[in-house]
């Protein structure tokens, strides 16, 4: 992949696909394809395939997807298996066609078992029942692995697959019901502190353990695992580091200066205990992340002040 090359970002506007946007540039790359979801709609088999034909992408990142959290996949099951599916069969089979170079598809660390062994290796993949709350799409994301894999072994493509573990960062979807854990909190934290609430509620007893990378780190990876990695077997993507959503929670507290309660409604589901990635492979390959946390929520913050700050 060369600083000319033409690349194609699936879904440049979203959390990953717009850190792929920046860190290509900031890395010297100038010819990227990029097209919003009014200009192209990816679940259209016709639409995906004209923009294939007329663009002529060498390289391809597929970090377009429906996305959500708990109360989104368990509201819109069908949406989160159907859109996701097409956008992957519409995208993958593009390349195919139009002799695409390498493509990158990111999935996400949900597609492993619930109760999967910790950290979760690559091996886990179909080791066991997935979490109820989000298998629409988790199936959805192995149904790609899988595709990716199959056009390799039947077409000689050089399709990889990543998996990341949950992101945050720029452009992250703060939406009080449909948004991931991290950006959902800060959206509440700054609220309760802008109206003065005498505490915020989180979902669930805070004990389950989460592990999280910065959106740009994880472009990063993409990036570099896109130079260096040429296998079928899938990569997970994450910063081997755990910690509780109290803890989260508590940091995400202190960078946005709320002083008063948190208080946990144990009445509501926790989710899968732990979700903690093994990155030995990754790691072994010469890749580490750069971005802590604390300093990774307050760029969070910063961004969600300058989107949304004005309108709480």
């Amino acid at each position: 992949m060369d600083p000319g090359s033409r690349i194609y970002i699936a879904g440049h506007r979203g959390l990953v696909g717009s850190a792929l946007v920046r860190r290509l540039r900031e890395h010297g790359y100038t010819n990227l394809v990029l097209r919003t979801h009014a200009e192209v709609e990816l679940t259209d088999q016709y639409a995906v395939s004209r923009l294939f034909s007329s663009e002529r992408p060498e390289y391809v990142f597929l970090a377009a997807a429906k996305v959500g959290g708990i109360i989104a996949n368990n509201t819109y099951p069908a949406e989160f298996a159907y859109s996701n599916l097409q956008i992957q069969n519409n995208i993958v089979n593009s390349s195919w066609k139009y002799g695409v170079t390498k493509l990158c598809f990111l999935g996400s660390s949900c597609i492993y078992p619930k109760f999967a062994p910790q950290p979760m290796s690559e091996r886990s993949l179909l080791s066991g029942e997935l979490e109820p709350t989000n298998a629409p799409y988790a199936v959805a994301k192995i149904a790609g692995i899988i595709m990716c894999q199959s056009y390799n072994r039947q077409y000689g493509t050089n399709y990889i697959s990543v998996m990341p573990t949950n992101l945050y960062g720029p452009q992250d979807n703060y939406h009080p019901e449909n948004s991931h854990v991290l950006p959902g909190l800060v959206r509440r934290f700054h609220e309760a502190k802008v109206l003065g609430r005498e505490s915020v509620a989180i979902w669930g007893t805070g004990s389950p353990k989460r592990e999280f990378l910065y959106s740009d780190d994880c472009a990063d990876a993409c990036i570099f695992l896109m130079q260096n990695y040429n296998e079928s077997e899938i990569v997970n993507i994450g910063s081997g580091v755990e910690l509780t959503i109290r803890e989260l929670a508590d940091t995400i507290r202190r960078v946005v200066g709320y002083d008063r309660k948190m208080v946990f409604d144990t009445s509501k589901p926790d989710g899968t205990p732990r979700k903690l990635l093994d990155c030995s492979k990754l790691f072994s390959l010469g890749w580490k992340p750069n971005i802590g946390l604390e300093e990774g929520v307050r760029r969070a913050y910063k961004d969600f002040l300058a989107r949304y700050g004005d309108k709480v």
